[in-house]
Formats: structure tokens, C-alpha cells, sequence
């Protein structure tokens, strides 16, 4: 199955607080889309990896991805190194994307930087004939994405560019809060953390409405790239 663009997260909920809107987009575009998710997020301070297995499931399935799957990897302590790289190398080669997007390159939580830099080593790496990998007894072709993007999460990283995602935020707040577990709930009593808060389910739209602000439009998500980004002409800026 060859997908338009695959979306990497540390976590699940990462790809849909960083990009949800854009996903959103570029489905109703006709493009297809798949997630993977770097580990089940089980040191999360609320819910557990099998409920955020549904939230998941649920998330992937208002968003309309074609596909989501996670690698399992150890959530805080997953480490770039050649054997996490060749299980990311087996998804990009499996699903061979012309567009990866990945976590922030740098951001509170420390498996976000991890994975950024983990899975842009990967895309790498995935275009090199001699690292061989295979997956169910079937030897893969090398393959690697035109273009490696990382969303925004926590901090407020200066985008390279961003996105005009009006229209979508609907879909992308509905994707976000069927993590039920892991946002505000006045009733829950469990402890509190950072993204627990009323202020941080809020910043979701107004982070965004910000954004497009800037831009002349509703809403926005924004990026950074790896290397410049090129317009055809003057005509394609808004």
C-alpha cells in the first residue's frame, strides 16, 4: 500500500495535536494518509497503553486515515540507535510516502526531540540500496521521502511555513479530545499535568487561530523543513 504521506508521533495523540488539521486537509484533498505511532504512551500519568490503544483507534478513525500502527517502542526511553532506525526504515519502505512528518525538533517532552531526529535519520537511511530489510519473509525496496517536515507541539518553534487549515479544525479538535483520558476533565480526580489544564485543550484552537492570523486566514498549522522550501512562482503564495 503506497501512502501520500505517512505521519510519525513518540506518542499517540502527537500527530493529532501537531498536524491534525493538515491531515484533515490533505484527506479531503485525496490524499492518503497513515500514522505510527513511535510507542503506546504508557507512562502517561493518566489512562493506560490499552486504553490509549482505543483512544487511538477512535482518533485515526475521525481523522480518516488509511492506516495506523505502532511500534511498541519503550515510551521515555527508546533511543536513536540502529535498531529502532531499521523498524522505522521497514514502515517508510512498507508505505513508501512522499512526505514523512514527524515530532517538533525540540519540545518539553524529551521523546519528542527523540523522535524527530530518530525518524528523520530513518528517511534517511531508507534510501540507501545496502541496508536491506524485510518484512513478513518479502525483501523491501529502498525508498525515501521527497520531503521530511516536523510540526509544532509545546514550545513555540518559528515555523518554516505553514498551512491554511480553515475548515479543519473541527475534525482535528474531535480527533485530539478522543483522547479522552488525557485532557481537561473537571470531574476526573486523578493528578493533574500540563496538558490536563482547561488553558492547554483551548491553546489547540488558538495557538492555530493565531497562526492564520499572521497568514490573512481562520487557521493555520505551522512547520519547519530541513531544507528550503521552493515555490513554482510568486502567483502560488497567499
Amino acid at each position: 500500500m503506497k501512502l501520500d504521506i505517512l505521519a510519525f508521533g513518540a506518542h499517540p495523540d502527537d500527530v493529532e495535536l501537531g498536524s491534525g488539521a493538515t491531515i484533515a486537509k490533505e484527506i479531503s484533498l485525496g490524499k492518503k494518509v497513515g500514522i505510527v505511532d513511535l510507542t503506546r504512551g504508557e507512562l502517561g500519568t493518566r489512562g493506560s497503553a490499552e486504553l490509549r490503544d482505543l483512544e487511538a483507534k477512535k482518533a485515526a478513525e475521525i481523522l480518516g486515515v488509511t492506516v495506523r500502527e505502532n511500534l511498541g517502542f519503550a515510551d521515555g526511553f527508546f533511543i536513536n540507535d540502529k535498531k529502532h532506525q531499521l523498524e522505522i526504515i521497514k514502515m517508510i519502505r512498507k508505505y513508501q510516502p512522499e512526505i514523512v512528518l514527524c515530532n517538533a525538533i525540540d519540545d518539553r517532552h524529551i521523546d519528542h526531540s527523540k523522535g524527530s531526529q530518530l525518524v528523520s535519520d530513518a528517511c534517511f537511511l531508507s534510501g540507501l540500496i545496502k541496508i536491506e530489510t524485510e518484512v513478513e519473509g518479502k525483501l523491501q525496496e529502498k525508498w525515501r521521502p521527497k520531503q521530511v517536515y516536523h510540526y509544532i507541539q509545546w514550545k513555540n518553534i518559528e515555523p518554516d511555513f505553514v498551512i491554511d487549515v480553515s475548515g479543519f479544525m473541527e475534525i482535528k479538535e474531535k480527533a485530539v479530545l478522543a483522547y479522552a483520558s488525557q485532557f481537561f476533565d473537571p470531574t476526573s480526580n486523578e493528578l493533574e499535568t500540563p496538558i490536563t489544564s482547561k488553558n492547554f485543550t483551548e491553546s489547540i484552537n488558538y495557538r492555530a487561530k493565531d497562526l492564520g492570523r499572521i497568514i490573512g486566514v481562520d487557521f493555520a498549522e505551522g512547520y519547519t523543513s530541513e531544507r528550503y522550501v521552493a515555490v513554482e512562482n510568486l502567483s502560488k503564495l497567499i
